[in-house]
């Protein structure tokens, strides 16, 4: 499972989760940052630090969620 950046990032992308990732998994995108589901080990470094509480663990995604983590592979898959 990976760590998915929801919308309340959008805007404010306040960056902490960027330096305390241990495997550099989070990138900086136009809207917002975005986590590799490739690459995320699911340590909860990144949810523990961002201000705007805008980092949600893949299972626990609701349905309307979802399009985040596409966002993100999407994000990922044009690298």
């Amino acid at each position: 499972m990976a760590f998915v950046i929801l919308d309340a990032c959008q805007g404010e992308k306040a960056g902490e989760c960027v330096s305390v990732c241990p495997v550099d998994c989070i990138e900086e995108g136009i809207k917002q940052f975005y986590i590799d589901p490739d690459i995320c080990i699911d340590c909860g470094a990144c949810k523990a630090v961002c201000p705007v509480s805008a980092i949600e663990e893949e299972y626990d995604l609701t349905p309307n969620q979802e399009k985040y983590l596409e966002e993100a592979e999407e994000f990922f898959a044009n690298r």
